[in-house]
């Protein structure tokens, strides 16, 4: 296992440890099904991915794990603020469940949002084993000798990444049951579409061939819609 490699799981340890605490200090109580299901569905996620991309995706795993020459600051910024934007989702959704907020989700409608979450994450990783060079921030791999990619999902959308991050968006905070939680959710949703739009806009500019697969791909994140 490469520096590198270790060091994207050590990050993705990092980041499970901060939406425990997260959690489970904002709601004050371990007894919460709705926290232990949805850390159990991202832990399954995560383990699932491990086992796919480790065989076979080495590189992708430690592309993923650095900044690279080119990063474009204005994601920096996005960056963060999905970051950010996804911690408040889950702490708002704690203190909701914690003091009992006037509003709520009934629990046939939280069991289904659980499931959608649990559909859109094969997608984001569908994406990842279609794509070699799906980093982290966006920039132009020219080191790696990056090229359009058009299989998988990227022959439906040319974003299936943030596709999959949308529906996560949607969902997560009515699977906590938590319509408060939505307020930040909707920040996130305003932030990924304008990440995609200055994301398609930079490979348009800058990666060659990726006009003419967007000529072919009309759709960014949804298909039929845009």
């Amino acid at each position: 296992m490469t520096p590198a490699i270790r060091k994207r799981l050590a990050q993705i340890g990092f980041l499970v440890l901060i939406q425990v605490i997260a959690l489970f200090a904002s709601v004050w109580r371990w007894g919460w099904w709705n926290a232990w299901a949805y850390l159990g569905l991202y832990l399954a996620f995560l383990i699932f991915n491990v086992f796919v991309l480790l065989p076979h995706h080495k590189e992708l795993v430690e592309e993923r794990s650095r900044v690279g020459e080119g990063a474009k600051i204005w994601d920096k910024v996005i960056g963060g603020i999905s970051a950010f934007g996804g911690l408040f989702i889950l702490i708002l959704a704690g203190l909701d469940e914690r003091f009992g907020w006037p509003g709520g989700i009934r629990i046939e409608i939280q069991i289904a949002a659980f499931v959608l979450l649990g559909l859109s994450y094969p997608l984001f990783t569908w994406a990842m084993v279609s794509n070699k060079f799906f980093s982290t921030i966006v920039r132009i791999q020219k080191e790696r000798g990056h090229t359009v990619q058009m299989g998988g999902p990227y022959r439906f959308v040319r974003h299936p990444g943030y596709a999959s991050l949308l529906v996560s968006y949607l969902m997560i905070p009515i699977a906590f049951g938590s319509l408060w939680a939505v307020i930040p959710a909707f920040v996130l949703v305003v932030n990924l579409f304008v990440r995609t739009v200055l994301e398609d806009r930079t490979l348009q500019n800058e990666l060659e061939g990726y006009q003419e697969y967007a000529g072919g791909v009309r759709f960014r994140l949804i298909p039929g819609v845009w």
